[in-house]
């Protein structure tokens, strides 16, 4: 009988980071490993880490202390780091946290298992070399397709097999998506290379990787890679196979999901794709996030605002709205094209949920560009922001910019435009109140209550909704299901929903 081999993924960052945890655990059982919740409990403490601004890496510097203490008291004999810090920097990561019992690069994940089962045998892999991995595809975006395939591109992973049966013995994430040739099924839909790790009703799919964007603040596409787009074949499959899983909702991610479809010849791709995923059976939501404003199209607009079960929900990544600023960022648009395409957005749904993240202190920004900035946010109407303070990022252009605002007036402005958007996503949920909403149920228990989540709503991200019966308790409601619910109150950017159990979704 085979050793028994345990492994925990410890997953940081943003959905695309959960869904490349889920491919990973999926190898990582298809070749045997029993996967378990807790870090304590596993043999093997894989954490999966986030590179993308300092405090994100602090944090996945802690995660990976924090699991090398268990080997001092638990089951826990290797911790690993993968993911994007790791693939950033590799080979200095390993050198810098000595804790760490190996660092892994996306190359790895193909061969996840024998690489972990040499660590916990007490062997050494080597830590990847950090490489440019823009300059692995080619330049042209039609050209990428037919060289994808030599390039890992981490939850992108399939397997050309029958399509997924109902029951856990045959699910596809069961199979390898690399199997030595001859011993792959030989015809079929090519069925997700995953395995979930939650119970969640909602789940994240990824729409594309990498980003042809060359935002001066940003180095994302210097270790994700070009923008390659995946199959909508690929992406349906694996929205089937969640379906089965029991998922209501899928988010379709990606660093940019308004370039998809431009490698593979069709820049409008998405609006077709959008209601062949609301049709399968058994998904009830549809959400898109990650969305550029200066490629939003008008045909994009009335997909995501008139197809039944796609949400009109608009996460558009501002960033800022001062010309100059945006300039330097090397992005498009100013506060008055911004609200314009929120006031169109909002002619052809007028509840629609919109979302951003903002950078204030950017090289060089004046104190008029920070009141434009503030400007555009009060007019905006949004319902959640997300606000930064810049802070220098390693390969970037901006980091090289002269003109950098002192730390103190960079905190300061943080601090204010923070307050603002807190009272301003405050009043655009008092706005709601009267509303009635669909609301998703994702959690049951006797400390919360129901809490659920409507259309304007993303997970982790956005607010919530605080569902409650006429008579003030908590109603009967089972995490998946839908439900009306008609808003009565709020707490700060969170909604407080009676339901209409007269009116009960499905």
């Amino acid at each position: 009988m085979p050793e028994r081999r345990t492994v925990a993924l410890v997953t940081l960052g943003c959905a695309r980071n959960e869904v490349d945890s889920e491919e990973l655990a999926g190898r990582l059982a298809a070749d045997g490993w029993e996967l378990v919740e807790n870090a304590e409990d596993a043999d093997v403490a894989v954490v999966n880490t986030c590179g993308f601004v300092e405090a994100a890496k602090k944090d996945s510097v802690d995660a990976l202390l924090e699991a090398n203490d268990l080997k001092d008291h638990g089951r826990t004999q290797a911790v690993v780091a993968v993911g994007c810090m790791a693939e950033r920097y590799g080979k200095e990561l390993a050198e810098a946290l000595p804790e760490a019992d190996g660092v892994l690069g996306f190359d790895d994940y193909s061969d996840i298992s024998n690489r972990l089962q040499t660590i916990l045998s007490g062997g050494s892999v080597e830590a990847h070399t950090p490489r440019d991995r823009r300059k692995l595809l080619p330049l042209s975006p039609v050209e990428r397709q037919a060289a994808a395939a030599a390039v890992a591109l981490p939850g992108h992973g399939v397997v050309d097999a029958p399509a997924p049966a109902a029951t856990p013995a045959s699910a596809p994430e069961d199979v390898p998506s690399d199997l030595p040739d001859g011993l792959a099924p030989a015809s079929g839909p090519r069925a997700p290379l995953r395995r979930r790790l939650d119970s969640s009703p909602v789940a994240s799919v990824k729409l594309a990787s990498g980003c042809d964007r060359r935002c001066s603040f940003c180095a994302i596409p210097s270790f994700r890679g070009s923008f390659v787009s995946r199959r909508p074949s690929d992406v349906l499959n694996e929205t089937r196979w969640l379906a089965e899983q029991g998922v209501k909702e899928v988010m379709l991610v990606s660093e940019n999901n308004t370039s998809y479809g431009k490698d593979l010849g069709d820049i409008r791709l998405l609006e077709s794709l959008l209601p062949e995923l609301a049709a399968v059976d058994g998904i009830e939501r549809v959400r898109v996030s990650y969305l550029q404003p200066a490629e939003m199209r008008p045909g994009l607009i009335d997909v995501l605002t008139s197809t039944d079960k796609v949400v009109p929900y608009f996460d558009l990544s501002f960033q800022h709205s001062a010309p100059d600023v945006l300039r330097a960022m090397r992005r498009f648009g100013d506060t008055d094209r911004f609200l314009e395409l929120l006031e169109t957005i909002r002619s052809k749904a007028p509840t629609a949920g919109a979302r951003s993240n903002f950078i204030v202190g950017f090289p060089g920004e004046t104190e008029a560009d920070f009141a434009e900035l503030e400007r555009f946010v009060a007019h905006a109407r949004l319902d959640a922001i997300g606000v930064f303070g810049y802070s220098d990022e390693d390969g970037t252009e901006a980091a090289t910019y002269e003109q950098k605002l002192d730390q103190d007036v960079v905190d300061a402005r943080l601090a204010h435009l923070s307050r603002l958007a807190e009272e301003l996503t405050a009043q655009r949920a008092e706005e709601r109140i009267g509303e009635t909403l669909e609301v998703l149920v994702e959690s049951v228990d006797d400390e919360d209550g129901a809490i659920g989540r409507a259309a304007h709503q993303a997970p982790e991200t956005d607010g919530q909704v605080v569902l409650t019966t006429s008579d003030g308790g908590s109603p009967d409601v089972a995490p998946g299901r839908m439900v009306m619910a008609k808003v009565v109150g709020t707490e700060g950017v969170d909604l407080v929903a009676e339901c209409l159990f007269e009116e009960a979704g499905r």
